[in-house]
């Protein structure tokens, strides 16, 4: 019988130490699937904006864990019931929620699996892991699917104020410097009540969550819909995609195995089995890394210039404008760096493309934010509060973008 100590304690910038409560917990910690989320960053390209973010999907999940930890204990004092196994089920869920994500996470959603979404593939990861320990997962499945009858469980892993959320917020604004995005989670945590079943926050926590939901506003305008990590993250998209083109015309192009896996088959979610899950997990963002280290010298001029572009930075230039850009309006750009590379219009959609962005802090659509008055009757926190700017955080933004490279200014 092993003799490792398995209730270890992490200790994190952000909280301080994370203690892990229990065997089963730190064996699924120490599964390869989750240490592969030490290898993938957190915050995808933003480091070529924030230098300072390069922490991981694996801080973020321990993050969460504690946090949950956090409003088990708060939820228990005011006195709702939460079992061993519903506790358990709330951990296991909320630390694998993220285990799907790929390297740079949506660039890879976007390209080389075909329109896979990260939880789709979490699950996936899920279901593998509840073979291997015996059924142990099964209650967390239920939860993270929605299936489970106490639906606050869910709330608290996903919705409009669940641990990910009040976790990737501070963690974020930590690394990147963007104060902004400090929450106070503990507050918010300790506000935190159950009606019916229900994941309501006390009426005196009202003000947190106006403070969380103007700073998640403030982080997606400053940090992950930073005009420079968006067109990183567009080019990375791009590079994938002409990667995969070539190869399956027959081109060899050098990569990791895992890697050329994907860019070789066309991979759906009817398609990901078990074998497919391992080579998936595989994958992380150094494979990645490598493969435009090498793509920089390929003879496709395509597939070599965007390499370049993201190993050295280089990126192309991208305008944001309130207006919808035509295509017309990107017509003579096209005309002119075909002329110039040699290369055909539709070549050129590889370096001037056009798309746009969407922000909304919060979802008047979406699970509601539940305030619980002193009168114990229950409104949407945008009702209840007396905040004019809460009404237009639930408005959505859009702005468009071009992309073109900087010679054609």
């Amino acid at each position: 019988m092993s003799q490792i100590n398995k209730l270890k304690i992490f200790n994190d910038p952000i909280y301080g130490f994370i203690t892990i409560p229990n065997a089963l917990i730190y064996d699924l910690i120490q599964h390869p699937y989750f240490q592969r989320l030490r290898r993938i960053s957190q915050m995808g390209l933003s480091y070529l904006v924030y230098p300072g973010a390069n922490h991981t999907r694996f801080h973020h999940a321990l993050g969460c864990m504690h946090l949950m930890q956090k409003a088990v204990d708060a939820l228990r004092f005011k006195g709702i019931l939460i079992s061993q196994e519903e506790e358990n089920a709330l951990y296991i869920a909320i630390l694998l929620h993220d285990i799907g994500h790929g390297p740079f996470s949506h660039a890879m959603e976007r390209s080389i699996v075909e329109d896979v979404h990260h939880e789709a593939i979490s699950l996936l990861f899920m279901n593998q892991l509840n073979v291997e320990f015996k059924g142990q997962l099964t209650l967390a499945i239920q939860v993270f699917k929605g299936e489970y009858d106490r639906k606050f469980m869910l709330q608290l892993i996903s919705s409009q104020l669940d641990m990910d959320r009040m976790d990737y917020l501070k963690r974020d604004s930590f690394y990147s410097g963007v104060s902004e995005g400090n929450v106070n989670s503990e507050r918010l945590i300790q506000m935190m009540n159950v009606v019916d079943d229900v994941l309501v926050i006390e009426e005196k926590g009202i003000y947190s969550v106006e403070k969380f939901l103007m700073s998640r506003r403030l982080m997606y305008w400053q940090v992950y819909l930073h005009k420079t990590s968006l067109v990183a993250e567009l080019i990375l998209t791009k590079i994938l995609k002409r990667a995969k083109e070539l190869t399956q015309k027959g081109v060899h192009l050098p990569c990791s195995a895992p890697l050329s896996f994907f860019m070789e088959n066309k991979v759906t979610i009817d398609t990901f089995d078990t074998s497919t899950l391992d080579l998936f997990a595989q994958l992380d963002d150094f494979d990645i890394i490598s493969a435009l280290k090498s793509w920089q010298k390929q003879d496709d001029f395509i597939l070599s210039s965007l390499s370049k572009m993201i190993v050295n930075r280089d990126l192309l230039k991208i305008k944001l404008t309130s207006e919808k850009v035509t295509v017309e309006e990107l017509q003579p750009l096209k005309e002119r760096f075909a002329l110039e590379h040699h290369i055909s219009l539709l070549e050129t959609n590889y370096f001037i493309f056009k798309g746009k962005i969407k922000n909304q802090a919060y979802s008047k659509e979406a699970e509601p934010i539940r305030i619980l008055n002193k009168d114990k009757t229950i409104e949407d926190v945008v009702d209840a509060s007396d905040q004019l700017n809460l009404k237009s955080l639930s408005k959505l933004v859009t702005k468009y973008y071009i992309c073109f490279p900087k010679q054609l200014l």
